[in-house]
């Protein structure tokens, strides 16, 4: 029964996948315009993240190696390189939009310019980062997280119909702005199925020392663990379905998401969501920032580990706060954090074929997982991903400029 309480590190993966700034204002604003037609669309990117974070795990607790590493030690140093590039380019302007988002939470409960809050959101992420052992950052943050409940609250308390809510979750097309759907759709697989989460859960793993005998409590942590954030997103976008939907809102900043809150919560709507939006956005910003430093030294074999001591580890630490400062640094220049989201969310959709053949290859490679390769029905469904991803890749550009 050791492992159970591990469910923690699927909690915190999932809090970077579907509690950030990118997943909430997606679910946002697919409930604001279109109610609860999109609720599929989170079920599908939920299924497909916790897939992929089930297969990383198994990898990391037979191999020892994460993804990143067995890329490098499998398909060479050259595609890894491809990859790498790709997967920062994604982690530094996810990182820029949560810090944004850290910001912007407080702006919303202080009133005074999110601007302002950029360094200090910066300066905690940084000393979590310093000082917290990875077992701190799980708990810690795990345990945090659970003040995104209040969007299950919010959703429950306004009693959407069983009926709708229901068949929400089988596809159809709206009767209007059919670009703009498809654009939806297609972010809310880009915006939870980020390539950083599932190296920062292999890299977990294997700061767990999972080993064979994990694996049930590995399928656990990643379907447990990627439900939690799944049912807190549907939950946003059942609560701006019900509020902001009625009223035509089109959710352009954050202060409009709030409002969502405000006829269960009342006076105590815009802290709670703020505190929601915070814990989310500063989760995910340390997760970025801690993977960086996990592909820079598993793609380069540099020693590294949040449970070892930063200066002992140097390289490691300096990858994680250069990407920290970086991210700041971009920041700052004024870039709008909902627009940098929307674009990373377009490239990351982009760059999932990429990311998701070299899974097909390592899950069918015995000299790493032994026995627990995939089966026939777990390379179906990765092929069908790849050529899925592939389709997407291709479309997302063009849905976004006609559903803009």
């Amino acid at each position: 029964m050791r492992k159970i309480g591990n469910v923690a590190l699927g909690v915190i993966t999932s809090i970077g996948g579907f509690v950030e700034v990118g997943s909430l204002s997606t679910s946002a604003q697919a409930g604001a315009q279109f109610g609860l037609r999109l609720l599929w669309a989170v079920a599908v990117a939920a299924f497909i993240l916790a897939m992929l974070a089930e297969m990383c795990g198994r990898l990391a607790a037979v191999s020892g190696r994460s993804l990143a590493a067995a890329v490098r030690e499998r398909l060479g140093f050259h595609f890894q390189l491809l990859l790498l590039g790709a997967e920062l380019l994604l982690d530094f302007l996810l990182l820029s939009a949560e810090l944004g988002g850290v910001a912007i939470a407080l702006q919303l409960v202080t009133g005074v310019d999110f601007r302002w809050w950029m360094v200090p959101a910066a300066i905690v992420a940084g000393m979590i980062l310093w000082f917290a052992s990875f077992a701190v950052i799980e708990d810690g943050l795990g345990i945090l997280g659970l003040i995104t409940l209040a969007f299950v609250v919010a959703a429950w308390k306004l009693r959407p119909e069983a009926g709708p809510a229901a068949h929400a979750f089988i596809p159809s097309l709206p009767e209007h702005d059919l670009a703009r759907y498809g654009f939806f759709a297609i972010s809310i697989v880009g915006a939870t199925v980020s390539p950083y989460l599932l190296n920062f859960y292999a890299s977990g793993a294997i700061e767990e020392e999972w080993s064979e005998d994990d694996l049930w409590s590995n399928r656990i942590t990643a379907y447990v663990g990627m439900g939690f954030g799944a049912v807190v997103s549907m939950a946003a976008l059942v609560a701006a379905a019900q509020v902001l939907a009625p009223q035509h809102i089109r959710v352009d900043s954050y202060e409009q998401a709030a409002l969502m809150f405000l006829p269960v919560f009342g006076a105590r709507a815009v802290p709670l969501f703020a505190a929601g939006l915070l814990v989310g956005c500063l989760g995910a910003a340390v997760e970025i920032a801690l993977n960086a430093g996990y592909v820079f030294s598993q793609g380069f074999g540099w020693r590294w580990g949040a449970n070892k001591k930063r200066l002992e580890t140097a390289r490691f630490s300096a990858a994680m706060m250069l990407m920290l400062a970086g991210s700041l640094a971009f920041a700052l220049i004024g870039f709008d954090p909902l627009r940098v989201t929307m674009i990373s969310v377009a490239l990351t959709v982009i760059v999932l074929p990429v990311l998701v053949l070299p899974i097909l290859v390592l899950m069918n490679d015995r000299q790493l997982l032994k026995s627990y390769t995939s089966g026939r029905v777990g390379n179906v469904l990765l092929a069908v991903l790849c050529v899925l991803a592939a389709v997407l890749a291709l479309i997302v550009v063009p849905f976004e400029i006609l559903g803009a």
